[in-house]
């Protein structure tokens, strides 16, 4: 891209739990509306099948699937239809274990994948998934993008950007309304300490256990701006990089960051 922008949707869309096929329906019909510019459309966490809170690990395993199976062929193939990069993150199984996995897909069918650190321990996350180590970076129409799965937002040295090492940081939530304020907190300290733009997208719907969710998401500038526009439900951004070039060359911050090594 020339201009060096980058056009995001935000899709905070209504989960059904439990209900992989419900779910894909959406997503289906779903990007049929989304602007055509856009370049990337962001999902929310575990966007096919909703967060298992207080699930089984053979229940949930009964959810999961492989690199190739419904959820990532479909998204491959709307992708390419649409010529635009989709990311989220979905209930994997690899080798027998679970993981809650991230995913960026490009139009081109070229797939990264990275799987949650930190689980949410409080939900019983970690009696079902096994946790990730690398987190997730990405090349894309000239910008460096990183991911990250809800809980791991509350995780400042997880999503550190160092050296410049992202221009966006995309977050993917099933975060309940009871604790929404953190999340929205959270998502702006995260762009500003780290001097990049940071995409939040929670989802709608009410879990197994009861828990709703209301579907706030952000997009957020370099100096912790909201700057989403809403249209038919969905949350659009221009992000520029330009400007972003700018800021960290007319106050470079994270030249003074501190640096540190990941166990």
């Amino acid at each position: 891209m020339t201009d060096k922008n980058l056009n995001i949707c935000l899709a905070p869309i209504s989960i059904v739990w439990g209900n992989k096929d419900a779910n894909l329906k959406t997503l289906t019909e779903l990007i049929e509306k989304v602007h055509p510019e856009t370049d990337i459309l962001v999902l929310p966490e575990c966007f096919s099948t909703g967060f298992p809170v207080g699930m089984d690990k053979e229940d949930v395993r009964i959810l999961a699937e492989r690199n190739t199976g419904t959820t990532i062929d479909l998204l491959k193939s709307l992708a390419h239809k649409y010529g635009m990069a989709i990311a989220g993150s979905y209930i994997a199984d690899t080798g027998g274990s679970l993981y809650n996995r991230g995913f960026f897909i490009e139009p081109s069918g070229e797939e990264y994948f990275a799987d949650k650190r930190h689980l949410f321990t409080m939900a019983g996350e970690h009696k079902v998934f096994s946790h990730g180590h690398d987190r997730m970076k990405v090349r894309f129409r000239g910008w460096e993008i990183a991911l990250v799965i809800c809980y791991d937002i509350r995780f400042p040295v997880w999503c550190r950007n160092v050296g410049n090492d992202y221009d966006l940081l995309l977050a993917v939530a099933n975060w309940p309304n009871a604790r929404i304020n953190a999340w929205t907190t959270l998502l702006h300290a995260r762009a500003i300490e780290n001097q990049s733009y940071v995409c939040g997208v929670n989802c709608k719907g009410v879990d197994n256990k009861g828990y709703e969710y209301n579907g706030a998401s952000a997009i957020i500038d370099f100096k912790g701006k909201d700057i989403g526009v809403v249209a038919d439900g969905l949350l659009y951004a221009r992000l520029s990089k330009d400007k972003l070039e700018q800021l960290r060359e007319k106050f470079p911050a994270y030249a003074d960051a501190d640096y540190f090594k990941i166990l």
